[in-house]
């Protein structure tokens, strides 16, 4: 005999059971705020690169460069959406491991395998393929210090010194192996990582405040006992004054400065850059990616990329101030300290601002395991809006 079930009682099921489905899909929404800048960045990003890399004569080159573009944006798309896809907390259990075959990468980079490329002995060659573990780090970095310092001890409610000592030494293995290699970008950028992560963790200020006293300290001991790679001292002293020698030392900032500026208001339009089709200016699809904005698209075209820029790390700073765990606020701190710091010096270098170094443009530089840790850390910030309660 089949049970009867009521009216009123099968209709207050469904009622719950649709309440519950909506409920779920809030907690699962979707950021676009976040997702469209990230996405209008890689589509120009694919775009530049294409330009830069095509040669009169030669368009195989310029097809193939966008081929392996898109085949890393594709596996970096993939990537960021598995990490969206599943609950923040699941990264967090596995950040011992994750940051551990961080190290791990760090090291090979010192045996057979690694290859110099550029200056700087930090990159893996397997098989014909490329990968720099370094970028991976900073993802590492990043969960591993935000485990230590974002979940307080019970009756604490910020971290102890025992959790900052532990993070400073989360920190000083891979900055130490970083630095090694050389690559001091990096490691500038591992560090802003974690200044800003402790800063926004209720550390005592007095660890901030010590950590900028010993920052400093670090860079008068590097210059006064002349540590320094001479190709770096070329660096520096270039950004105080790029026109001493501008057929050696001086010459990327200055083929940088020209770029930008003959690219006027509007631009010269795509492919008809001429110190892009000359190619005076080295690394253009990577590092110097801005300068071909700024050329070929001009002053609106560089302005509309620091504003997407900007609108995303407002956004993930937004999803920060709105995360009621303090593990998942410093993640998003994390990310966007990463993705700022990291996108202004890449811009400020090709504007005489800041010094240069091998910091790809976060979205638009050509390269595979940058962009992958990117649309990583993009999808950590996803999961945690779409998930975290206090957001609900």
């Amino acid at each position: 005999m089949t049970a009867y079930t009521s009216p009123h009682v099968a209709r207050a099921t469904w009622r719950g059971y649709a309440e519950r489905v909506l409920a779920a899909g809030a907690r699962r929404r979707v950021d676009w705020l976040l997702v469209v800048p990230v996405v209008l960045l890689s589509a120009l990003g694919t775009l530049l690169v294409w330009t830069s890399t095509h040669t009169a004569g030669a368009p195989d080159v310029a097809t193939g460069y966008v081929q392996r573009h898109l085949i890393h944006l594709g596996v970096a798309v993939l990537c960021g959406l598995l990490v969206a896809s599943v609950d923040y907390r699941t990264p967090r259990a596995y950040a011992p491991i994750v940051y551990l075959l961080s190290l791990a990468g760090l090291v090979l980079v010192f045996t057979p395998l690694g290859e110099v490329i550029n200056g700087s002995r930090g990159w893996l060659v397997v098989g014909g393929l490329q990968a720099q573990p370094s970028e991976f780090v900073k993802v590492a970095l990043i969960l591993a210090v935000a485990m230590l310092l974002g979940e307080p001890r019970d009756g604490e409610r910020a971290p102890t010194t025992r959790d900052v000592l532990f993070s400073l030494v989360a920190l000083a293995g891979p900055m130490a192996m970083v630095l090694l290699q050389p690559d001091l970008g990096t490691g500038l950028v591992l560090g802003a990582i974690f200044l800003a992560m402790l800063s926004m963790s209720g550390a005592p200020v007095r660890w901030i405040v010590g950590m900028l006293g010993c920052g400093l300290a670090a860079v008068l001991c590097v210059w006064w006992f002349d540590l320094l790679e001479p190709y770096q001292l070329a660096r520096v002293t270039t950004l105080f004054d790029p026109t001493a020698d501008p057929q050696g030392r001086g010459y990327n900032a200055n083929q940088a400065l020209i770029a930008v500026g003959s690219g006027g208001f509007e631009g010269t339009g795509l492919f008809q850059g001429e110190q892009t089709s000359g190619r005076f200016v080295p690394e253009q699809h990577t590092d110097f990616i801005f300068t071909v904005a700024a050329e070929e698209l001009g002053f609106v075209g560089g302005v509309a990329i620091v504003a997407l820029l900007t609108l995303v790390i407002w956004r993930v700073l937004h999803v920060a101030t709105g995360c009621e765990q303090p593990y998942a606020r410093l993640v998003c701190v994390g990310v966007a300290a990463w993705l700022g710091f990291q996108a202004f010096i890449n811009i400020g270098m090709t504007l005489g601002v800041a010094p240069i170094t091998g910091l790809p443009l976060p979205f638009l530089s050509y390269g595979g395991t940058a962009t992958i840790a990117t649309l990583m850390a993009i999808g950590l910030v996803l999961a945690i809006h779409a998930r975290d309660r206090g957001f609900e």
